[in-house]
């Protein structure tokens, strides 16, 4: 059974190359024309953004009581991201891998779904910092439309739903697992008359709901240790709008620190509410507008989102392919 699901996996991988084939033959084109000093600099930047990924991982391990290598957490976690593109399921892939490593490390189940959680909303958090940093860019540009602003409500209403979401489970593992229940429910409810069955079963959902709380519980006497992961992610947010710069350089694109700012905040907002993973497509399609309005010529826009792309996503997806191909062969040999 695992072999049959390292072969979908795979499948699925080939798969996605193949449908975004043409987008891959443009990035390539356009690379051919980069300086490459720049270039290599941005690359060396996203090797940067790996070590804070896991070092967010880290920290956020350690206040559970968890001790792991920054080596092997930054396998798991980019691992984790390509299992999250090529098969989309709202990040639950990317969870399973990380439960699935704590099973054969000997972790608690429930405190490294904990540190899952804790990632995704401090991650939203320090995201927030910068699309507010970005909307004063617009606002001073008077170039914010309503596209914009509904995506930005949209994070606004995720952030405070997971931040309710594990505040309850802090408090109140029994409330917790009725909250889960209650979604498990409704998702049901909704597509029962579609798939003439329950989508998702209730009891899933307490043992869930009694796993995550197991961890969460910890943040009542660990909450000042978040500080060090959130100051991890701030981090790689700048090493990011950095990788952006370098872009923007690697082809003598003239660029202000508020084009660079809402540049980056807008289009990791198309990333973040996208319907594709990793906002494929979306991204590629509505930052070189966003730049536009920046007053960055298309074309130019257009070249750097692509450039911004190759070392933002394709890279970490191939490495994530090879990360997983490793883990599991490792896991073989075991």
């Amino acid at each position: 059974m695992r072999k049959f699901l390292i072969l979908i996996i795979i499948v699925l991988g080939i798969s996605l190359i193949a449908f975004r084939f043409s987008e891959i033959q443009k990035i390539v084109e356009t690379l051919q024309n980069a300086d490459p000093l720049f270039f290599v600099l941005a690359i060396g930047l996203q090797f940067a953004w790996f070590f804070g990924l896991a070092a967010t991982f880290r920290s956020l391990y350690r206040i559970m009581g968890i001790d792991e290598s920054l080596r092997h957490l930054a396998g798991v976690a980019v691992s984790a991201n390509f299992i999250n593109v090529i098969a989309p399921t709202g990040g639950i892939g990317g969870m399973a891998l990380f439960v699935d490593d704590a099973e054969k490390r000997g972790h608690p189940h429930g405190r490294v779904l904990a540190v899952s959680a804790l990632y995704v909303f401090l991650d939203y958090i320090s995201f927030l910092i910068v699309l507010a940093a970005g909307f004063v860019v617009l606002l001073r540009r008077n170039i914010i439309n309503s596209g914009e602003i509904t995506a930005s409500i949209i994070l606004i209403i995720l952030v405070i739903v997971f931040g309710w979401l594990i505040l309850k489970g802090v408090r109140s593992p029994e409330g917790f697992g009725r909250v889960l229940g209650n979604i498990f429910k409704g998702t049901n409810s909704l597509l029962r008359p579609i798939l003439r069955r329950d989508y998702l079963h209730e009891e899933q959902a307490y043992l869930f709901a009694t796993e995550v709380a197991d961890g969460l519980a910890v943040l009542q006497t660990e909450h000042k240790g978040l500080i060090r992961p959130m100051f991890f992610l701030i981090v790689n947010r700048l090493l990011q709008m950095g990788i952006l710069a370098l872009c923007f350089m690697s082809f003598n694109v003239l660029f202000s620190l508020g084009t660079l700012v809402a540049g980056y905040a807008v289009g990791y907002l198309f990333l973040i509410v996208s319907p594709t993973p990793s906002g494929i497509g979306i991204v590629e399609g509505g930052l070189p507008i966003v730049l536009t309005s920046l007053h960055v010529p298309f074309e130019q826009g257009l070249i750097v989102t692509l450039t911004y792309r190759a070392v933002t996503f394709w890279i970490p997806l191939g490495l994530g392919a090879v990360a997983f191909r490793q883990s599991q062969r490792k896991k073989n040999v075991a």
